[in-house]
C-alpha cells in the first residue's frame, strides 16, 4: 500500500515539475505568461524569450521606435542622450502628434525639417529642452511639456504635486486630458532612448561580433530568421557585466537560450544575456552598472562559445550596436 502511495506522490510531483518547466521554459509557457501579464497589468519576462524563439519584433505601438541613422562618434553626456532620444522619438510620431513640439520649435525659429534632420536634429532638440528648463527643471516633466505642450504639462505637474507625488511621466500621463496619447508615447520613447544611449557593454570592448542583429540564415534551424541581438565571440567563462543599473527579472535555463538572464533597467528598457555557463545573480536582485552577473558559455541552442546580447525598447528588439559610439566599436565577422 505504501509503495503505491509513494509512487502516486512521485508521479504528482513530476507532473507539477513538468508544468512548471513548460510554463517558464517553453514558447507556449512564455505566451501564457505574456497574456497573464497583460490581463493583470503586471510585468512579464516572456518578451525577450519569445523574441529569441520566433524572431518577431514585438507588439505594435502608436509610434515606431527608431535607431540613429548616423554613427555616434563618442560617448554622449546625459543632456546629449536626452536630445538624441527626443529627436528620434519625434521622427517616429505622425504630424498631428508632433504639433506641440512644432509650436515650441516655431517660437525658437527652428524649422521642423531641422528638428527631424539626422545630423542637425539632436542639436535642435537640445535647444527645445533648454527653452523649457526654466519652467520644467525635472527631466520627465520637461519631456512632457515638449511633447504635449506647456499648458497641459503645467496642469499635470500641478495636479501631481498636489497629490504629493514625483512628476514622473507615468504620473503626469494620468493627469493629461484625452487627445494626447500619441504625444505621450513619444515622450516615453524619448526617455527610453535616452536611457539606451547610456548603456555600457556586457563584455570586453574588443570582443568580435560573430553574428550581428538582423535577418540571417539560422545556423541551427537552416531558415532565415530575425536575429534579435548580437552574438559576441568570447571564450567560455568570460566575465559578463550588467550594462546599467537594473533589477533581475529572469535567471533560468532553457533549451534555446541556455542559462539566461533578463535585466530590467526601467523606462521600458530591458537587456538579455544568453548561453552563459554560470549565472551569478538571482531574480529580484538589484545590480549596478559593471557588476559581474554571469560567465559566458555554450549552453542552449548554440554552435560555439559566445554571448547572445539582446536589447529591447518597449518590447521591441533593437540593434545595440546602433547606440554605441564608433570609437568603441568592435570588429565584425558577419558569418552566422
Amino acid at each position: 500500500m505504501f509503495p503505491r502511495q509513494a509512487r502516486g506522490l512521485l508521479d504528482f510531483l513530476m507532473a507539477v515539475l513538468c508544468v512548471w518547466t513548460a510554463y517558464h521554459h517553453t514558447p507556449a509557457g512564455a505566451l501564457v505568461r505574456k497574456a497573464s501579464a497583460w490581463a493583470f497589468s503586471t510585468k512579464s519576462t516572456a518578451r525577450p524569450l519569445l523574441a529569441y524563439y520566433d524572431g518577431v519584433t514585438g507588439t505594435s505601438l502608436a509610434a515606431p521606435v527608431l535607431a540613429p541613422e548616423v554613427s555616434i562618434v563618442r560617448p554622449l553626456t546625459d543632456a546629449e542622450a536626452l536630445a538624441w532620444g527626443t529627436h528620434l522619438a519625434l521622427k517616429g510620431l505622425d504630424a498631428r502628434a508632433r504639433e506641440p513640439s512644432l509650436t515650441l520649435a516655431q517660437e525658437l525659429g527652428i524649422p521642423m525639417t531641422t528638428l527631424l534632420d539626422p545630423v542637425e536634429g539632436p542639436r535642435a532638440a537640445r535647444r527645445l529642452h533648454a527653452a523649457l528648463a526654466g519652467d520644467f527643471p525635472q527631466e520627465e516633466a520637461r519631456l512632457a511639456a515638449l511633447f504635449v505642450g506647456r499648458v497641459p504639462a503645467r496642469y499635470a505637474v500641478e495636479r501631481v504635486a498636489a497629490e504629493g507625488r514625483a512628476p514622473t511621466l507615468e504620473a503626469l500621463n494620468r493627469q493629461l486630458p484625452p487627445g494626447f496619447e500619441g504625444a505621450s508615447v513619444g515622450a516615453a520613447q524619448a526617455l527610453a532612448l535616452s536611457t539606451t544611449f547610456g548603456l555600457g557593454w556586457p563584455v570586453y570592448e574588443s570582443a568580435r561580433v560573430t553574428s550581428p542583429f538582423g535577418e540571417r540564415h539560422h545556423p541551427v534551424l537552416g531558415t532565415r530568421k530575425l536575429h534579435t541581438g548580437v552574438d559576441l565571440g568570447v571564450p567560455v567563462g568570460t566575465e559578463v557585466s550588467a550594462v546599467a543599473e537594473a533589477v533581475v527579472r529572469r535567471a533560468s535555463e532553457d533549451a534555446v537560450n541556455g542559462r539566461v538572464l533578463v535585466l530590467d533597467h526601467g523606462r521600458g528598457v530591458t537587456t538579455a544575456y544568453c548561453h552563459n555557463s554560470e549565472l551569478l545573480v538571482r531574480v529580484g536582485e538589484k545590480v549596478t552598472r559593471g557588476q559581474l552577473i554571469a560567465r559566458s558559455g555554450n549552453t542552449g541552442r548554440s554552435t560555439g562559445p559566445h554571448l547572445h546580447y539582446q536589447l529591447e525598447l518597449a518590447s521591441r528588439p533593437m540593434d545595440p550596436l546602433k547606440f554605441r559610439a564608433t570609437v568603441r566599436a568592435m570588429s565584425q565577422d558577419t558569418a552566422p
